[in-house]
């Protein structure tokens, strides 16, 4: 769960945006008196503050309403939001992710303004669902129209330097979404051990997320290190998912053997290690599909007479 750091609005189009206490939000419009406001996808705009800490550490210049953005957040990861996703704030305010400012075509002119402007690049864009005042404080957090949400995380360094599309992320989202669980973050990172571990507690330190499913760096290469990296952040290991990925897929073929993938819980979360192969992560999926939500449903406390 994170926070609204900051809030700000600007009158007319070309000038710095003013910092306010508070604002109102209208729906289908964004905030009453900003100048982006209005129909469309873009109707208000979020930044985070650790994307600005890191601008900031770079050029000290960097201050407030000089980066365009609508809301200054902190405490939740923005850019790994998946199109879609609802961001609830406070209690009444309703977001849909609509655009990731870093997929924009005129990111690299942008980045290059004098300013330093980080939308294009960390920031996100959302339409109002349901209106309401907001103010610094204010709690924000992702919600879902299913019980169980999940996040994607795509290890390998090819597709992380964009020399490989990735081709398994859309095949587990399809898995996801056939038993009833919502994927709201989706992220391609390289095979650094520190790296995926960092991604994995934050995600899960976060709030938002019921369930990880990691892609990747399961094998016997050297730089295959999510094994390693999962289990340095897990609170207990959940031996039986991946014993099960293994024998059941040994049937298809005994190479499924040679995945080193572990599964286990940190806090509320369940984090599954899949192969890197898109076969692979799909048939693996399949196998533990039957017991995944009732095993999500355990760990967040449901009553054993709720579950089904």
């Amino acid at each position: 769960m994170g926070k609204i750091k900051s809030i700000y609005l600007g009158a007319q189009k070309g000038e710095l945006k003013k910092k306010v206490n508070q604002a109102n939000l209208r729906k289908e419009y964004g905030i009453i008196g900003d100048v982006h406001a209005g129909a469309g996808s873009r109707q208000i705009s979020l930044l985070a503050e650790e994307s600005i800490a890191q601008l900031r550490s770079r050029d000290e210049k960097i201050g407030a309403g000089n980066l365009m953005e609508n809301l200054r957040t902190s405490g939740i990861e923005l850019t790994s939001l998946l199109i879609g996703t609802k961001l609830k704030i406070d209690k009444t305010v309703l977001l849909e992710v609509t655009e990731i400012g870093k997929h924009s075509p005129q990111s690299e002119k942008v980045f290059a303004m004098p300013q330093g402007c980080l939308m294009p690049l960390d920031g996100i864009f959302a339409r109002v669902l349901s209106g309401g005042m907001i103010k610094e404080g204010d709690t924000i957090k992702i919600v879902a129209d299913t019980p169980i949400t999940a996040g994607i995380l795509i290890i390998s360094d090819r597709s992380a330097r964009g020399e490989r599309p990735d081709k398994t992320g859309s095949l587990i989202a399809k898995g996801l979404n056939e038993i009833k669980i919502t994927p709201v973050r989706y992220k391609i990172i390289p095979d650094e051990e520190e790296y995926i571990s960092l991604v994995l507690s934050s995600w899960t330190d976060e709030g938002g997320v019921d369930l990880i499913v990691t892609s990747g760096g399961t094998g016997f290469f050297s730089r295959d290190v999510t094994p390693e990296a999962t289990k340095r952040i897990l609170d207990k290991e959940a031996g039986g998912l991946a014993e099960m990925m293994r024998t059941e897929g040994a049937k298809r073929t005994k190479r499924a053997y040679l995945s080193r993938g572990v599964a286990g819980i940190r806090k509320k979360t369940l984090i599954v290690n899949l192969p890197g192969n898109p076969q692979g992560a799909r048939e693996s999926l399949e196998i533990i599909s039957p017991i995944l939500s009732h095993a999500i449903k355990v760990i967040k406390g449901t009553p054993c007479e709720e579950i089904k």
